[in-house]
């Protein structure tokens, strides 16, 4: 794959330039000031390799039984400015490529690289990522500082204080944070530690949509609410903005906690959706009906207003100062098609995350987490049967809840950049257990500043 010769010379010179793009940044006076104006930058290398896998029998979506390999490179400016008290704008622009296995995001319930989704194709795309205003209210109860990074100026906030954002951004800004288990560019690559792989949150195929979120602080409690726009048709790019018809609602309640002396959070989180989706018992019928037709039946059924829904846990608790672990657990509705990414009902995942502290490497992190993705029983059904749906379908199913483990080191060669090894045990890939299991051993290259 020749476009994997040049993100290594990209990295290295976005870091000969870092200087010159710190100045842009610019550090926050010592008094703790607020930063007025910012740039961030990052980039990310993953390229990933398949083991062969048993398949005594393979559909439209079945994951390739041979070895293969697949890759991402991501580019990504934020900018941000403060035009006015307690107020914030932010852009990004992305450029992302990638070819991921088996010619499309297919034949299993979670991605291996939540960076597939930013694009699969090996010629670059450049596109705006977010655009968004974010306002502040403060309320009191004391101040605390906020660091700068991407997305977010530095300076003091109250820590009682409404928060408000509107405009181009992801649900995953927002709701479903994890000190441990959120983002594939640093932590866990798979999808099943990104988020809740239940978790149908609209977006557009990149993970992106429009709409507003609201944030209220208040002590140790944050109350997040928020609604968005979802695709046009499931997992597709072009967008629904009919935002009073077609929609994605969130709200998470948030408690911070000290245990044992260490700091930790729980999260409670409801969703519901409203959208153009298939009913699976819907597209049982028609497909049973239908001998010889197309297999995807569920796009015969896509007629017709449906309701998804789901409730969802997520914790996080430090042990130590190096030692932290995670928890999250959802579970869907499960008679509706998949409105955005991965193909799940029901999801648990669990790991932690090891600061290097203890070998004079406190920059490096050591990640080991273990997911359980499962599906409803009318998905099974129309599984079984032959179906197929958006990412899996294998023509038949003997069915068993899909498990992953992963371990990774996150090491910091220098300043701004880290290689990570990677690797992933996946059992019963697209919830088969006929087919399976599969290795997958990536190395991750990122650079931030």
């Amino acid at each position: 794959m020749p476009a994997m010769k040049s993100p290594c010379l990209l990295l290295l010179c976005a870091l000969a330039a870092q200087p010159v793009f710190a100045q842009t940044q610019g550090t926050p006076p010592a008094d703790h000031d607020s930063q007025e104006l910012a740039a961030w930058f990052q980039s990310t290398w993953v390229v990933q390799r398949k083991s062969a896998l048993n398949s005594p029998y393979s559909g439209p979506n079945s994951l390739i039984a041979d070895q293969e390999r697949s890759y991402t490179f991501t580019n990504t400016a934020y900018l941000g400015a403060r035009p006015w008290q307690g107020g914030e704008v932010y852009l990004n622009v992305e450029s992302a490529q990638g070819q991921s296995f088996s010619g499309g995001l297919v034949g299993l319930g979670a991605f291996t690289n939540g960076e597939l989704v930013r694009g699969n194709g090996t010629n670059p795309t450049i596109y705006r990522q977010r655009v968004f205003l974010r306002q502040t209210w403060n309320q009191g109860g004391g101040s605390e500082y906020q660091e700068s990074e991407a997305n977010q100026l530095a300076g003091n906030v109250d820590k009682n204080r409404f928060v408000l954002t509107v405009g181009n951004f992801s649900v995953l800004d927002i709701f479903d944070d994890n000190a441990y288990a959120k983002d594939p560019r640093t932590q866990f690559l798979n999808f099943s530690f990104m988020s809740y792989p239940a978790f149908d949150y609209a977006a557009d195929a990149r993970g992106y949509s429009w709409g507003f979120a609201g944030e209220w602080y208040l002590n140790d409690w944050v109350l997040r609410f928020g609604r968005m726009t979802g695709p046009k048709e499931p997992n597709g790019l072009p967008g629904d903005y009919n935002i009073g018809k077609h929609y994605g609602d969130q709200m998470e309640l948030e408690h911070a906690h000290t245990l044992g002396g260490q700091p930790g959070k729980v999260r409670l989180l409801a969703w519901r959706n409203r959208a153009k989706l298939a009913r699976f018992d819907d597209a049982l019928a028609s497909f049973n009906a239908n001998p010889g037709a197309d297999p995807q039946a569920i796009l015969r059924v896509r007629n017709g207003e449906q309701i998804k829904y789901g409730l969802g846990v997520n914790a996080e608790q430090a042990v130590n100062d190096s030692l932290g672990v995670f928890m999250r657990a959802m579970k869907a509705d499960g008679h509706t098609e998949t409105y955005a990414f991965v193909e799940a009902d029901a999801s648990v995942s669990f790991g932690a995350s090891l600061k290097g502290t203890a070998w004079g490497r406190g920059q490096d992190t050591v990640g080991f987490g273990l997911a359980r993705n499962m599906l409803s029983k009318d998905r099974r059904n129309y599984l079984a049967a032959g179906g197929v749906s958006f990412f899996i379908g294998d023509g038949a199913l003997n069915y068993r809840a899909e498990d992953a483990v992963e371990i990774y080191y996150n090491w910091n060669v220098v300043k701004h950049l880290w290689l990570t090894a990677d690797y992933q045990h996946i059992r019963n890939p697209g919830y088969n257990a006929d087919r399976g299991p599969v290795n997958v051993v990536g190395m991750r290259m990122h650079a931030e500043f």
